[in-house]
Parts: C-alpha cells; structure tokens; sequence
C-alpha cells in the first residue's frame, strides 16, 4: 500500500483549510465572541494583545547612532505606536532592553544600554503608559541581537528592544 499520494492530500487538505478565515457570526464589524486575529507571513493567527501582535503589527525595536541613546524620529514613532498599544492592552507589562554593538569595553556598553533603555521608557511614560508597566534592563554588548563584525551587525544590535513580559 503506498502511503505517499494519501499524505500529500492530506497535507494539501490541511493547508487549504488554514488558508482560509473563519467568518464571525455577527459579520465584519461583530464585537461579540473572541477578538479577531491577524495572519503572519508563516500563515499562523496572531492573537490581539499578544507578544506576536506587538512585534508584528506594532514593532519593538528602537535604534540609535553609534555612542547614542537620543530617540530618532523613527524611535519616536515606533515607541508611539507602542504607547498606543500598552494603553489599549492595560494589563500588559513590558521591559525594555537596552542593547549595544560589540565595540566598546563591557563597562561602557552596560552603561550605554541602560541610558537607551532608560530613554525609550522616559518617551513610553511622556506618552501616557503608567511607569510600573515599564521596566528596563541592560545587556550591553552581552546578548547580541544579530552576529556579525561589520557596521550592518552593529546597526542591528543599537537598539532599545521592548519585550513584552
């Protein structure tokens, strides 16, 4: 008996039925049931104030200028969207990390880490989110977002990341 045709329609059956949305009973715009969801790339649901909503549909990175911790304008508004969201979602609690490129002594990067974590939560405050839902840590140079030893790895790593707890 040959197995292999019957696993492919399978599979082929599954993915079809993942592709497809299910509709609520009160239409587009219910407010009843549970809240929809959105869909990654990967095809997976993402549930409305979740850690996969604020990365995907918000961002949770904030970048800085080499030897900086002052917020950009692109900072600005991503930690608006951000504000924005933690006020939606009020029993939500993030930390923000402050992390740094591989140059530097560890001394200094611990310290840079924290005045970018500490400038990205200062911002979160102004714009309404209560200072208990934000802690900030710093990890320096010590946990690299990306691997590299080139100015595009180190560009990637200056960055105050916001984690929701």
């Amino acid at each position: 008996m040959n197995f292999r045709p019957m696993s492919l329609l399978a599979a082929a059956l599954f993915l079809a039925a993942c592709a497809q949305q299910p509709q609520s009973p009160g239409g587009a715009g219910s407010t009843g049931g549970t809240p929809p969801s959105s869909t990654t790339s990967q095809g997976t649901m993402v549930t409305p104030g979740s850690k996969e909503d604020f990365q995907q549909n918000v961002g949770d990175r904030v970048f800085f200028a080499f030897d900086r911790s002052d917020i950009t304008p692109e900072g600005q508004a991503t930690l608006q969207r951000q504000a924005d969201w933690l006020k939606k979602y009020g029993n939500v609690t993030v930390t923000v990390e402050g992390h740094c490129d591989d140059r530097g002594t560890r001394e200094y990067n611990l310290a840079l880490g924290e005045r970018r974590a500490a400038a990205a939560k200062k911002v979160l405050i102004a714009l309404g989110v209560p200072a208990n839902r934000v802690s900030t840590i710093s990890y320096g140079k010590e946990r690299p977002i990306v691997l590299g030893d080139n100015e595009q790895a180190w560009a990637q790593n200056r960055v105050g990341l916001t984690v929701v707890n």
